[in-house]
């Protein structure tokens, strides 16, 4: 289960739209998977519903997930051919980061640091295969 910053200034269905990308990016959620349904994330999360709907709303309109009618809501395959815009909205945020980071004092080497922490973390993911049954 994941948890959520209630005090973070970072709206709450933003924050719900992090986690569910880095359950799907960390492959913890595999292609086609169902989510639990906005009722019951809602209860173990104790937030409003229409937070979770509207989290849902965003990932389904961004291509992370899709829904069935009376079914749920289900992880969205990775298409083959690269995501050109989804890549630019990455590379948009790491440009913006980056620059928030040296303005903040980080130093190059902290920050390649941080780079290879993020590929090491990639690989362990690609080789561990485990997966968390819980939200």
């Amino acid at each position: 289960m994941f948890e959520l910053d209630l005090r973070s200034r970072q709206p709450i269905y933003e924050q719900l739209i992090d986690k569910m990308k880095e359950m799907i990016v960390r492959e913890l959620w595999q292609p086609h998977d169902q989510l639990p349904s906005v009722r019951t994330m809602a209860k173990q999360l104790m937030i409003n519903p229409n937070t979770i709907q509207k989290a849902y709303r965003e990932l389904e309109r961004d291509g992370w997930i899709y829904s069935i009618p009376g079914k749920g809501s289900f992880v969205a395959p990775r298409s083959k051919e690269p995501n050109i815009e989804a890549i630019a909205a990455v590379r948009e945020q790491l440009v913006r980061l980056v620059k928030e980071a040296r303005f903040l004092g980080v130093t190059n080497e902290q920050l390649w640091q941080w780079v290879r922490e993020g590929e090491k973390e990639g690989e362990n993911r690609d080789s561990t295969c485990g997966r968390d049954e819980n939200v």
